[in-house]
């Protein structure tokens, strides 16, 4: 065998990722929020951009069978500023009802490590043991301040277990007979919907269980969760599809898109009274400046693109709901719009979208198509998953669908399901099994 060296000359295509496009990919990820970071944080290092607001002039339009246009408005902004104060929290509420006790100096010291071992739920998350040796008092001192911070309103605060906080509710409301107490001290039986073995615990016949269970039903118990029940308000949507006479249109929500400010003026003034080595350094930033300019205009574009597109396929989802999604992919939207699968991708990941049915995020506007029945079109699994919550919600309480049956339902209806699929969906929305659902209506009194 004879070995020797050779060389061979052909050509390659390949795209280098450089630090710029890299950085424009990142953008198309970005909601309004983290974009307005973004551009903070890129004027803390280039002198020559500058963050603004978006002015009110219409922007370019984009093209497509839905109309495309900026929002010119603030009227996101003004909704937002009409969310309800959500008052005190737990720990303020506590705080000042304790204030209100008249506790002797010693006591307030012990009452603020309470106040520490309280949950959000209203509970003590700590043996009052360790909160006694925390405090270096006794436990029966521990004991007699438990009492008086028990009487705090809403009654069932600083409670140990949950039989303990329905108690003190129950007390309060002047309902705590001999036979709630043994309920109380029952509960197991009570989570086990074993209402028959409940009423010998309880010396009584089970007619008579039903209205202390109804009295039951009506106590809280989580006390504390009233002081956290508001919700964070969601950050603004980045699109915002509204109907018009002319058809659907999809904005860009204006009250929330920063835009690049290029220093041009400043760049020129600095570079004619510096030196050479001076200047090179303003006109690479100066560059930089300008192309961020030009990256976040195309990052605006592609999402309007983007959100126009998945509009004109989902205009039944606007008008009718979620029952209603069809089925769509990234592909089928990259290859209308002209852009790689991965553009899609990345711009729907982080967008949320403001429409009639409410705020999404447009990534959930993607759903794979299940198989149709003969003759009819295949249907979104987001559809589906809505009809088999649509059905659980509305099935007799004493007679819960199984999976099969729901099955059989939605496939007549022109979506071939496998009873594993039910199950799995239902697993999704976090519902549980129908016979999970006929022991919780047993125990909620509804059988």
């Amino acid at each position: 065998m004879q070995l020797f060296n050779s060389q061979t000359l052909g050509h390659r295509q390949s795209m280098v990722v450089n630090a710029q496009l890299q950085q424009a990919i990142h953008l198309l990820a970005l909601g309004n929020a983290d974009l307005t970071s973004f551009i903070e944080k890129q004027s803390e290092e280039n002198p020559f951009v500058e963050l603004a607001p978006l002015p009110r002039v219409a922007a370019d339009r984009v093209s497509s069978s839905s109309s495309v246009r900026a929002s010119g408005g603030d009227d996101w902004d003004r909704i937002g500023a009409l969310a309800e104060d959500p008052g005190p929290s737990l720990y303020a509420h506590v705080t000042a009802a304790i204030s209100r006790l008249d506790l002797v100096p010693e006591e307030l010291a012990v009452a603020s490590v309470f106040l520490d071992a309280l949950e959000p739920s209203g509970w003590l998350g700590q043996p009052v043991a360790n909160i006694a040796l925390r405090a270096g008092v006794t436990e029966d001192a521990a004991l007699a301040l438990l009492s008086k911070l028990q009487s705090i309103e809403p009654a069932g605060l600083f409670a140990r277990t949950l039989a303990e906080c329905l108690r003190l509710q129950a007390a309060e409301r002047g309902i705590l007979t001999a036979r709630f107490g043994a309920i109380l001290d029952n509960l197991k039986l009570l989570a086990q919907a074993d209402l028959k073995g409940l009423a010998r615990a309880c010396g009584c016949k089970l007619d008579d269980l039903k209205t202390d269970l109804r009295a039951l039903r009506a106590l809280n118990p989580k006390p504390g969760a009233m002081f956290e029940t508001y919700i964070q308000p969601q950050r603004p949507p980045d699109l915002i599809v509204s109907q018009a006479n002319d058809g659907w249109h999809v904005d860009l929500n204006r009250s929330t898109l920063p835009r690049v400010l290029v220093r041009a003026a400043e760049a020129k003034a600095v570079t004619q009274r510096c030196a050479e080595k001076t200047s090179a350094y303003v006109g690479e930033r100066l560059s930089v400046a300008r192309w961020l300019a030009r990256a976040v205009e195309h990052r605006n574009q592609t999402i309007l693109k983007v959100g126009a597109e998945v509009v004109r396929r989902q205009t039944a989802f606007l008008e009718g709901g979620a029952a209603h999604l069809r089925p769509m992919i990234l592909r089928e939207v990259a290859d209308a719009i002209g852009v790689h699968e991965s553009t899609v991708s990345r711009v729907t990941s982080g967008m949320l979208v403001a429409t009639p049915q409410g705020t999404f995020p447009l990534k959930s506007f993607f759903s794979a198509a299940l198989s149709g029945s003969a003759g009819e079109a295949p249907g979104s699994a987001a559809a589906v998953r809505h009809r088999i919550k649509q059905l659980i919600q509305a099935e007799a309480a004493e007679d819960p669908l199984s999976d099969e049956t729901i099955a059989k339902i939605v496939s007549k209806e022109g979506v071939v399901l496998a009873r594993r699929t039910v199950a799995k969906y239902r697993d999704m929305l976090s519902i549980p099994s129908s016979s999970e659902r006929r022991r919780r209506a047993v125990v909620n009194g509804q059988l």
